[in-house]
C-alpha cells in the first residue's frame, strides 16, 4: 500500500490554536456596528389562532427599533430545512412555515420579535406585547393525530390525516411468500424518544441589509449556500445579493441546522430589513430546546422471517415517526430509516412501509443518524431474539447474513466495499464476546452483561436529494495553495481534512495550503455538512480540483524543462524529473538535473516564473459524488443495578469501517462523540411532554445528556476497506458512531437480565419497573 505524505497522518488540525485559545470567532461572538439585540415572542400554547395582537406600548419603549409580526413580514410559505433546496425533481417539498403566522402550532412557535438596543430592552419589550389566542384542539401523539376525529394540524394532507408529503414504500422480492416459506417468524413494535442535538452553540444570526438592499447573514448554519436559497425565497432577493457565511466556525451541528437555524436567519434579517441597521439573534439554551428540530420519536414494527438454518427469509418493517407541528425533514427521514434498515442484511424479500405524522409538539428534522438509529435499535433487538429462538450465537447469526459486496439490496447505488465482517470480528475481541453469558454470581445484585449491535448508512445524499460539490484550488504567486469550498467546520476537522486531499494531490506541504470555507461570496456553490458527506463528497472535489491544478502545474514546468509532464513529480512543494532508467525519482540524488545545474524547482519559483509570464495555476473541481455504504458494530458491556433500574455503561467497543482514515486522530474522534450520544439515547436522553403539551426537559438541567461521569471506555477500532469511489478510499463517519449504540445496549441489558426492552431510554424508572415486574 502506497505511503500518503500527509493522507492517513493525525497532522493537528488547523483550528487547534484558535480554538485552544479562544481566539476563534463564532456566531455567538459575532458583532457589528450600531448592531441591535433581537428577541423572540413564543406561543404558550399548542395549538392556537391569534385573533388580535397589539405591539403599540412595545413600540414606545425607549430603545426599541423594529416590532416584527405576520402583519408586517413575507407572507411567503417556506421550510427551515434545506429539504426546499435539494429535493429532487420527482418530489415536491413540503412548504408548510411562514416567519410568524396567524396559528400557532406548538409551545415555543414564534408569534412576534422585537430589535432593541439591548437584550434587556428587547425582552422587556416582548412583555408588553398584548396578544388575544383563540385556543384550538390539540394531538401529542402520531397514532393518535392519524385518527379521523384529530384535529388538521396544516390543513387536509393528501396521503392521508396529518401525514406530510408522502408515504415511503420499499418492496424486495415478495415479502409474503417469504414469510410464509419462513420457519419462525418474530413480529415486535418499538416505541422512540425524542431526542436533543444539545450542540454547544444555540441558534443564532447576525443580519445586516444594505441601502442597496443587499443582505449578509453571518450564522451558526450546516448550509450556507442551500441557506441563501431560502432566504432569496423568502424575501424576494436574488441569490446574487444574498451573502450567507459562518463566522467561520459552528459550535456543532448534529443535523439541527441543515438549512436555517430554527428561524434565526430570517428572523434577524426581517427586524434588519424593519429596523434598517444590523440585527443579532441567539437563542437561549431553553429556546433552542423548545423551537428547534428535534430527532423523531414515533413507532417502529418489525417483523422478521427465517429459515431453520438461520438465514433471514424475509424483513417487514413499518415506522411511524411524530413530525412535530412543522414538516422539516419528516418526508426524509422515514425514507432514510426504512432503506438503511433494510441494508443490512442479506433478505431476498423486504418491505417498508413509513412516514411521519404531524402534532403539535416542536418539529422534528434532521439529527445525527437521521432515522437510521430510530432503525437499528428495533432490528437488532428482534435479531438478537432470533438468535435466542434458533440457539444460535448472535455473532455466528450475523454473519451469516450480513451484506456482502455484490450482493442486490435496495439502495440504488451498489456495495463496492464492505469491512462489517472484520468489524465484527476485532469489535468482539475488543469486548472480551467469550465471557458473555459468564459474568455474574448467583445472588448478585449488580448484574453485567454484553450485547451487539451492527448497521451501515451513506457517504452523502445522492441520489436521495439533490448532492454535488465544487471546489477550486488556487496556486499564488508565491507558490502557497488557496482552497475554497463551500462546505463549513461544524467541529468534524473539514478545515484540516480537505486541505489534506490538496496537499497530498498536489505534492505541496500542508503548511503551504490555506482554505476559505462556509462563504457563498468567496466559495462556489455546496450542498453543506449533513448526511456523513463532507469528507468523502466535498473531499472528492477538491481531489478534482487539486488534479486539475497539479496537471496545468507539470504541463508548464514539462514545456519549461523539456521533459514530458508524465516524468515529473512533486514532493514537499519542490518539482522533480523521475528517474525512469532506474525506476525511482532522483530527488536529492544529485543524477537529475533541472535547468543550470538545478536539481529542483520550487513550486514558488515555478509560480513566479508563470506569473511574470501572465499564467496562474487555477484548478476547478465539479463533481457529483457518488455513494459508499460505511459499515460498523458496536459491543457493549453494562452492569444493571438491579435494586435501583440503573443501567451503566461500562465499555463500548465500537468498529468502523471508514474506507480510508483520511486524518485517523479526527476519526477516532467522530465516533467516540457518536458512540456518547448514542449512549444517551439508549439510557437516558429524552424530551417528553406535559398534557398541555409542555416540553417538561427544556435545559440542560432537565435534560439528562451523558456526563463525563457516564462516559464509558471506548475503543474506536478503525477497519480500512478501501472503497473505490471515494477520494483516497474514504468513506463518511460522521453520523455512524450512534447508529448501532442503542441496539448493542438494550441487548447488553437483555444479556444482564433477561429482560427484553420495547421502548427506550433505559431509564432507572422504566428499568426499575420492568425488573419488579419479572420477579427481581
Amino acid at each position: 500500500m502506497k505511503e500518503y505524505t500527509t493522507v492517513g497522518k493525525s497532522v493537528r488540525k488547523l483550528d487547534a490554536l484558535e480554538k485552544a485559545t479562544g481566539t476563534a470567532t463564532f456566531s455567538t461572538d459575532f458583532s457589528l456596528p450600531g448592531m441591535l439585540y433581537g428577541k423572540v415572542l413564543r406561543s404558550p400554547y399548542p395549538h392556537a389562532r391569534i385573533i388580535k395582537i397589539d405591539t403599540t406600548e412595545a413600540e414606545k419603549l425607549p430603545g426599541v427599533k423594529a416590532v416584527a409580526t405576520y402583519q408586517n413580514t413575507p407572507r411567503e410559505l417556506f421550510n427551515t430545512s434545506a429539504t426546499m433546496t435539494f429535493t429532487v425533481p420527482s418530489l415536491e417539498p413540503v412548504l408548510d412555515q411562514y416567519i410568524f403566522d396567524n396559528v400557532v402550532r406548538y409551545v415555543g412557535d414564534e408569534v412576534a420579535a422585537v430589535a432593541a438596543t439591548s437584550e434587556r430592552i428587547a425582552e422587556e419589550a416582548l412583555k408588553l406585547i398584548k396578544v388575544e389566542y383563540e385556543e384550538l384542539p390539540a394531538v401529542f401523539d402520531p397514532l393518535e393525530a392519524m385518527k379521523p376525529e384529530a384535529p388538521d394540524i396544516q390543513g387536509p394532507c393528501r396521503e392521508g390525516k396529518n401525514i406530510p408529503g408522502e408515504t415511503v414504500k420499499i418492496p424486495v422480492g415478495d415479502v409474503a411468500k417469504g414469510f410464509a416459506e419462513s420457519d419462525i417468524i418474530i413480529e415486535k413494535q418499538f416505541k422512540l424518544p425524542i431526542q436533543k442535538q444539545a450542540q454547544l452553540e444555540t441558534q443564532a444570526a447576525v443580519a445586516q441589509v444594505g441601502v442597496d438592499g443587499k443582505i449578509t447573514v453571518w450564522s451558526t448554519t450546516q448550509t450556507p449556500h442551500p441557506t441563501r436559497m431560502i432566504l432569496s425565497k423568502i424575501f424576494g432577493v436574488p441569490h446574487s445579493k444574498i451573502r450567507v457565511l459562518n463566522p467561520p466556525y459552528v459550535g456543532g451541528g448534529f443535523g439541527v441546522r441543515i438549512g436555517l437555524s430554527a428561524k434565526a436567519e430570517p428572523i434577524a434579517v426581517a427586524l434588519s430589513i424593519l429596523a434598517k441597521k444590523p440585527v443579532k439573534i441567539v437563542y437561549s439554551r431553553e429556546e433552542d430546546f423548545i423551537a428547534s428540530d428535534t430527532r423523531h420519536g414515533g413507532y417502529v414494527t418489525v417483523k422478521l422471517g427465517a429459515k431453520s438454518d438461520g438465514t433471514f427469509h424475509a424483513l417487514d418493517l413499518r415506522a411511524v415517526l411524530d413530525a412535530g407541528a412543522y414538516c422539516s425533514f419528516s418526508c426524509e427521514t422515514p425514507g432514510v430509516l426504512g432503506a438503511m434498515g433494510l441494508s443490512v442484511y442479506r433478505i431476498p424479500n423486504e418491505y417498508y412501509y413509513g412516514h411521519s405524522v404531524y402534532t403539535n409538539k416542536t418539529p422534528a428534522g434532521a439529527m445525527r443518524g437521521f432515522g437510521n438509529p430510530q432503525a437499528m435499535f428495533p432490528i437488532e433487538s428482534v435479531v438478537d431474539m432470533m438468535a435466542e429462538k434458533l440457539n444460535m450465537d448472535p455473532l455466528e447469526l450475523r454473519m451469516k447474513n450480513i451484506m456482502k459486496v455484490g450482493d442486490p439490496w435496495c439502495l440504488p447505488y451498489p456495495c463496492q466495499s464492505t469491512g462489517l465482517a472484520e468489524c465484527i470480528e476485532k469489535g468482539a475481541k475488543s469486548i472480551g464476546w467469550e465471557r458473555r453469558g459468564k459474568l455474574n454470581k448467583p445472588g448478585a445484585k449488580k448484574l453485567r452483561g454484553i450485547g451487539v449491535g451492527v448497521g451501515t448508512h451513506c457517504s452523502n445524499a445522492w441520489p436521495f436529494c439533490v448532492d454535488y460539490d465544487n471546489a477550486i484550488i488556487t496556486v499564488q504567486q508565491d507558490g502557497s495553495i488557496h482552497l475554497a469550498s463551500g462546505v463549513p467546520d461544524i467541529g468534524t476537522g473539514t478545515s484540516t481534512t480537505l486541505p489534506q486531499f490538496a496537499a497530498e494531490v498536489l505534492g505541496a506541504r500542508l503548511e503551504d495550503v490555506n482554505i476559505t470555507f462556509a462563504d457563498t461570496q468567496s466559495t462556489p456553490f455546496d450542498i453543506g455538512s449533513h448526511a456523513s458527506r463532507t469528507c468523502y463528497a466535498a473531499g472528492t472535489a477538491v481531489v478534482a480540483a487539486a488534479t486539475d491544478a497539479r496537471k496545468q502545474i507539470l504541463e508548464y514546468a514539462g514545456n519549461l524543462f523539456e521533459v514530458p509532464p508524465e516524468n515529473l513529480d512533486i514532493k514537499d512543494s519542490e518539482i522533480y524529473i523521475i528517474n525512469q532508467n532506474l525506476g525511482e525519482d532522483c530527488k536529492g540524488s544529485g543524477v537529475c538535473q533541472i535547468g543550470e545545474g538545478k536539481k529542483t524547482m520550487t513550486l514558488k519559483e515555478l509560480a513566479y516564473h508563470a506569473h511574470l509570464r501572465n499564467k496562474q495555476f487555477i484548478g476547478v473541481g465539479r463533481i457529483v459524488p457518488g455513494n459508499a455504504p460505511p459499515w460498523h458494530a458496536h459491543f457493549a458491556e453494562v452492569e444493571v443495578d438491579t435494586e435501583t433500574g440503573q443501567v451503566k455503561v461500562i465499555k463500548v467497543a465500537a468498529a468502523h469501517d471508514v474506507g480510508k482514515a483520511i486524518n485517523p486522530v479526527i476519526v477516532e474522534g467522530q465516533i467516540e462523540g457518536g458512540v456518547l450520544m448514542g449512549v444517551g439515547y439508549a439510557v437516558s436522553e429524552e424530551i417528553r411532554y406535559d398534557d398541555k403539551g409542555r416540553q417538561i426537559h427544556s435545559s440542560l438541567h432537565k435534560y439528562f445528556l451523558p456526563t463525563i461521569e457516564d462516559t464509558p471506555e471506548i475503543d474506536a477500532i478503525l477497519v480500512e476497506s478501501n472503497e473505490p469511489s471515494g477520494p483516497f478510499g474514504a468513506k463518511g463517519v460522521g453520523e455512524t458512531g450512534l447508529v448501532p449504540t442503542a441496539g448493542a445496549i438494550a441487548n447488553a441489558v437483555y444479556d444482564a437480565t433477561g429482560v427484553r426492552f420495547y421502548e427506550i431510554p433505559l431509564t432507572e424508572e422504566r428499568v426499575y419497573k420492568a425488573l419488579k415486574q419479572n420477579g427481581y
